[in-house]
């Protein structure tokens, strides 16, 4: 099917798109109804959207944690009836690994090879790609993606399953027969399948630069594996030099597999194309950077909304002119809505939402309300209203049922009958928390100005904590800054934040200050930690089974392990009610 084609269909879902959700529900009902879940809730003989939400409740990943856990351990029936499917009665092929960003370990999210899933996604994956080759058509010469992808490392279950991060699925084939998914690629199969990230980065960026005169785009799944690769580039540029000249990486890179394919790739000394790199790189100018060192790239695409956003300004210093794109609403549950119009900045990024992807609910979320995690009515495609929040639900064809995803998101309008959504911010877990992802980046961004104002280096990372425990109940705020303070600098910052508490405070959010009006919240800690701190997060969460290109730091940690390990990074403690 060609592009044109792709998008025509796309658009006819969206035409009808309440018939097309109600014939989605019907379909994951009259396919999985004899499942053990659904038949608890007597599901079988619900021909409409109303009963089915009545009957069926909200639910979270601990309602599947067993069925989960048992299909992992090799058990597919239910403990009454051993041939009643538990989720769903498509056969089981594999786990996803979520990203691991609040918990430190991975969920394990079940792969069943459902066709109307299968069909769904593959609709929404092409035309994603039709979209990016509508605005940069293919070029015949000029055609491979710098693609900063990290297949992970695959484990297996009890019960023999694979379990794996997304990314790495499209991967699972011979040698022999290598994926198509691979063919865009300028690094070798071996480099994704790695198992350290930092090298598996490095060897990215040196694949990118033997062949820099034909990458079109430079790619990542989420912006912050971006920032990490050119910051990388900004520190290893003159190694990277040296492997270019001896034609094979550098034995830090220990992995066999991994130093063959990428030495086959730089296909012997490259002296010339070296000496043109550190020409580059010697002005120690890293402002659009990326079309100096790539010179046909016309785009950058990641995901740069939500928690993402944050690094959009800094990977536009590294873009200069070249354009960031925005990337899709796509979970490792299903496909959730396509961005249309990649060119946006995040902030007026919108996604149209697929309606044959799942069944999608909406439950109200009030940004201005005491947080709150009791159950409420949902609405669907129908109801929904312009301007108001939501936390989705999602019942999919692969055996979650009105599965409460997470994820806050607000409605800016409608393409044809099917919502446009931006996305805010990942939802509260307890009704204990008092801000929001969006209230500590509100928060952030007054700090950073200021930060900036005052010719201070730049916030490159933070993460917040409400602890619980202290007799009077505190906010603790973990800031790493760029590059090395000396005492004399990490001193003054100290000084310049003691007297900057009450805009980062203004940036908190209603219910933080109401609750500190009241009593019921302590003086604001603010640490800041040691460079790499952050690199330390994600190296463990790695460590723990999560996807490297799926992770995201945390913004509200809630892990304690996590705690402990930021504390001791702190270098130095502020509290909003020190003394100068």
């Amino acid at each position: 099917m060609a592009d044109g084609e792709i998008l025509k269909k796309l658009e006819d879902f969206t035409k009808d798109a309440v018939a097309v959700q109600l014939q989605t529900l019907l379909t994951i009902l009259q396919r999985n109804g004899r499942s053990s879940y659904l038949q608890r809730y007597g599901v079988g003989a619900f021909l409409d959207t109303a009963p089915f939400r009545e009957a069926v409740p909200l639910s979270c990943y601990d309602d599947y944690a067993d069925s989960i856990g048992r299909m992992a351990d090799g058990d597919g029936g239910d403990d009454d009836d051993g041939d009643r499917p538990m989720l769903s009665v498509d056969p089981l092929v594999c786990f996803f690994n979520s990203s691991g960003t609040s918990s430190m370990k991975p969920k394990l999210v079940p792969y069943f090879d459902s066709p109307p899933s299968k069909a769904a996604s593959q609709l929404a994956h092409r035309a994603s790609e039709a979209v990016l080759q509508r605005l940069f058509p293919p070029r015949q010469s000029i055609n491979k993606v710098l693609w900063f992808l990290y297949a992970g490392n695959i484990t297996y279950t009890k019960g023999g399953f694979k379990a794996m991060a997304a990314s790495a699925y499209p991967l699972q084939s011979s040698n022999k027969n290598p994926s198509p998914f691979l063919s865009p690629f300028v690094s070798p199969r071996e480099v994704i399948l790695g198992s350290n990230v930092e090298q598996q980065m490095y060897c990215h960026i040196l694949c990118g630069l033997r062949n820099l005169d034909f990458i079109d785009g430079i790619r990542a799944p989420y912006a912050v594996a971006l920032i990490g690769a050119f910051a990388l580039l900004e520190s290893k540029w003159e190694q990277l030099c040296e492997d270019l000249e001896r034609g094979f990486p550098s034995l830090d890179i220990p992995d066999t597999a991994i130093r063959d394919s990428v030495s086959e790739v730089l296909a012997g000394p490259q002296l010339d194309l070296s000496k043109r790199i550190r020409i580059i790189c010697e002005g120690n100018n890293w402002c659009g950077v990326v079309s100096k060192l790539w010179p046909n790239v016309r785009y950058i695409k990641s995901v740069c909304t939500g928690s993402m956003e944050q690094y959009y300004q800094k990977l536009k210093y590294y873009a200069g002119e070249i354009p960031v794109l925005g990337g899709d609403y796509f979970a490792s549950e299903c496909c959730v809505g396509i961005n249309l119009d990649i060119l946006l900045p995040p902030q007026h990024t919108r996604y149209v939402l697929l309606p044959n992807a799942a069944y999608f609910e909406f439950l109200p979320f009030n940004l201005d309300q005491e947080i709150s995690v009791d159950a409420q009515e949902t609405v669907d495609f129908s109801s929904v209203e312009v301007g108001k929040m939501y936390e989705f639900v999602v019942t999919t064809y692969r055996g979650f049922y009105r599965y409460r995803l997470g994820d806050i998101v607000r409605v800016v309008g409608f393409h044809n009958s099917s919502p446009e959504v931006e996305f805010v911010m990942r939802a509260p877990k307890s009704t204990a928390e008092i801000l929001t992802e969006r209230d500590l980046m509100t928060a952030m961004e007054n700090l950073q100005l200021f930060l900036r104002n005052v010719k201070m280096p730049d916030v490159s990372e933070f993460a917040s904590f409400f602890d619980l425990d202290s007799n009077l109940k505190h906010l603790k705020i973990f800031v790493e800054v760029g590059g090395v303070l000396q005492d004399e600098k990490l001193q003054e910052l100290c000084w310049l934040l003691r007297r900057n508490f009450s805009s980062l405070e203004d940036g908190l959010g209603g219910v933080y200050k109401m609750r500190k009006g009241r009593g019921e919240v302590g003086p604001l800690l603010v640490s800041i930690v040691k460079p790499g701190s952050f690199n330390r997060l994600l190296q463990m969460a790695i460590e723990n089974g999560a996807p490297a290109s799926q992770y995201k730091p945390p913004k509200i940690i809630r892990n304690p392990k996590i705690v402990d390990f930021m504390e001791g990074s702190a270098l130095v403690t502020v509290s909003s009610d020190s003394s100068d």
